[in-house]
């Protein structure tokens, strides 16, 4: 199905311009503009230098705008691909961009490695972002106050992370709010995330799987780790889709072929290297 969508991308008139370096239309230098969520970046930037490696001609240019921004740079043009790494509502689209996933992540709830904490549930987790937990003790810690680090409001990791731990609620009017306490630290990134945790001992945070390393520790979630293997069989529940987001009529030879290249075996691969769960 999503090879098909892609397919399509040809039938429907895509554009033959190439865009080269410094917006001079050239057959020698091709470039792809990619932009939204931080957490794709990471992956998205790997995938497009294997790509640039048999195709030289072409440059693969990424950036790391945040969720949000890249659903807008999808709808407005003014990138030929977004990035989102939670699910996008038809209703976001403009008429005319589609959308494709490109893997499946986990989000890893993440302390400080000298954190005895190893487990807990989702409950204790929500009580802890909307404040009503307030010191480990309280969840089989030390007698230590929690220091909450979350994401801004158009990160797409913050998005997923609020609706799968319940952290969104109902204003008098019918908006949904986030019930995160404001007393919690805004991290601009995984990257910022992982040093506050890091250097952090009371720390908690949460950032992509993809982005774990030896720096810090993820929490098993109700008794289950975070691993691959635990998301692709559904036992981990703390978990999203990575997104991207095209205008079909917008899309140059080079990008068309990007696309058509990331759900492929090669690609998928690299997807699988690099912690996350491969779509085919």
């Amino acid at each position: 199905m999503k090879k098909a969508i892609l397919s399509t991308l040809g039938a429907i008139g895509v554009a033959a311009t190439l865009v080269g370096c410094g917006g001079a239309e050239t057959q020698s230098s091709q470039s792809i503009s990619i932009s939204g969520s931080t957490s794709v970046t990471e992956l998205m930037e790997v995938l497009g230098e294997t790509f640039q490696g048999s195709h030289p001609d072409v440059v693969v240019e990424v950036q790391g705008t945040g969720s949000s921004a890249g659903i807008r740079a999808a709808n407005d043009g003014t990138s030929q691909i977004g990035m989102s790494s939670r699910s996008v509502a038809d209703g976001e689209l403009s008429e005319g961009v589609k959308k494709i996933t490109l893997a499946h992540d986990g989000i890893a709830v993440v302390v400080n490695n000298s954190n005895a904490v190893t487990n807990m549930t989702t409950d204790q987790i929500s009580a802890i972002y909307k404040g009503e937990i307030t010191n480990w003790n309280e969840v089989g810690g030390s007698d230590s106050p929690i220091v909450v680090v979350t994401r801004d409001p158009a990160s797409g990791t913050r998005g997923a992370f609020e609706d799968i731990m319940s952290l969104k609620m109902k204003t008098e009017d019918g908006k949904k709010i986030s019930a995160i306490s404001a007393s919690a630290q805004v991290a601009a990134g995984n990257g910022a995330v992982k040093t506050t945790v890091a250097q952090n001992d009371f720390a908690i945070g949460y950032i992509s799987l993809g982005s774990v390393d030896n720096s810090l520790k993820a929490l098993s979630v109700n008794g289950v780790e975070a691993t691959p293997a635990n998301i692709s069989s559904g036992d981990y529940g703390v978990a999203r889709p990575f997104e991207l987001m095209f205008k079909s009529a917008d899309q140059s030879e080079a990008s068309h072929a990007y696309l058509d290249w990331m759900l492929t075996e090669e690609a998928q691969r690299i997807v699988k290297e690099k912690g996350y769960i491969s779509v085919i």
